[in-house]
């Protein structure tokens, strides 16, 4: 089922259910795609596909992260519940993140198939890395990794 349909469903759910944290999140699920949508037409292109919608979806998680840490460190517990709880929904539209072994091997394979050497073919590695496993990999903590491998450490 494509993600813009799961979303509608998500949100009769919550209202049926009277689940109003959920149907709240969803709802900024919903505008910060809406948002999407108007920036790319004004591009002159399509609107966001389920790729795009997923790494939308990565940046809202990375942004409540960010933000709880915050919460957490200026003592307001209350609020940092609150983003948890928001990650948590979000993160339910998400796929199944990889582990530490299967990134490794991920990350082996892409650097055989490309036929990386050195840090300079980095680009390459993350290009195919993004390509395959969108949505199932965080890259800012990909990217060190890959550079570490290609580096020999």
């Amino acid at each position: 089922m494509p993600l813009r349909e799961r979303f509608t469903d998500e949100i009769k759910t919550a209202m049926k259910a009277g689940d109003k944290a959920r149907l709240s999140t969803i709802r900024l699920i919903q505008a910060a795609l809406k948002d999407k949508d108007i920036e790319a037409r004004g591009q002159g292109k399509d609107p966001a596909s389920d790729d795009e919608i997923l790494a939308l979806l990565q940046k809202m998680v990375k942004q409540r992260q960010e933000s709880m840490a915050i919460y957490e460190q200026n003592a307001r517990p209350e609020l940092a519940a609150q983003e948890r709880g928001e990650i948590e929904v979000i993160s339910s539209f998400l796929p199944q993140q990889l582990d530490d072994a299967e990134t490794d091997a991920a990350i082996a394979a892409a650097i055989t198939d490309t036929g990386a050497e050195s840090v300079k073919d980095m680009g390459k590695v993350i290009a195919k890395l993004r390509a395959e496993y969108a949505g199932r990999m965080d890259f800012a903590k990909v990217s060190p990794r890959v550079k570490d491998k290609l580096a020999g450490t």
